[in-house]
């Protein structure tokens, strides 16, 4: 299939680039807490927002210092072009007191007790509102702790598996069953052409976007 053979292509082209940025990603863990929590952060502010422009929103916050310690009135005007940003600036402060004790940010050995990425995301999605399982999983990724076990379903992923005839069409809404079956299949795809699933993610979503990004 020529679709096929183009991907393993793009692979062989993207390679290292996706390799390093993996190797980037699980050095994030040795950062501070406070680090981490913007990845947090970022993953929160994602849904219906460019990634890049999420990040851009977040990097101000980090260098005001608004993100550890503003509250959601300070942090609103920052989010600027991040959809929701009422919503999500109280998604911020939420999840901050969630991972503050004593005073301080305390996010690292919490993500450190899980073993298993899949459990780590079921507590993430339960217990920190405005996570669902793309953001859960996108975070965990970005963390270095996904092990090639979690897909993130964003659009640009949605749309090549539909391509690709991995899904028949691109779902209005995700469920928890739906997003878990879609996975499946990703994860079966990764296998049948040989692209570990973390690698296949930032494949897939450069070749929407052209550049590799987080």
């Amino acid at each position: 299939m020529k679709k096929i053979e183009d991907l393993l292509k793009l692979y062989e082209d993207k390679k290292e680039e996706i390799k390093e940025r993996l190797l980037e990603f699980k050095k994030m863990i040795n950062e501070s807490n406070e680090i981490i929590f913007a990845e947090l952060a970022f993953c929160l502010c994602t849904p219906q927002t460019k990634a890049t422009t999420a990040w851009e929103a977040i990097k101000k916050l980090m260098n005001n210092g608004l993100l550890y310690r503003g509250s959601e009135e300070e942090i609103i005007p920052f989010l600027k072009g991040v959809r929701f940003e009422k919503n999500k600036a109280k998604y911020i402060v939420e999840a901050r007191k969630k991972f503050t004790v004593d005073g301080k940010i305390q996010i690292k050995e919490f993500l450190l007790s899980f073993i298993d990425p899949l459990e780590l995301r079921e507590w993430l999605v339960k217990n920190v509102k405005g996570i669902g399982m793309k953001e859960a999983g996108h975070f965990i990724r970005n963390m270095g702790l996904s092990n090639n076990q979690l897909a993130i379903l964003d659009v640009h992923i949605l749309k090549n598996l539909k391509e690709f005839g991995i899904i028949e069409k691109i779902p209005k809404s995700l469920t928890k069953k739906e997003y878990l079956k879609i996975e499946d299949r990703m994860r079966e795809f990764s296998k049948k052409i040989g692209i570990p699933l973390d690698e296949l993610d930032l494949l897939l979503w450069s070749k929407e976007t052209g550049f590799i990004f987080k």
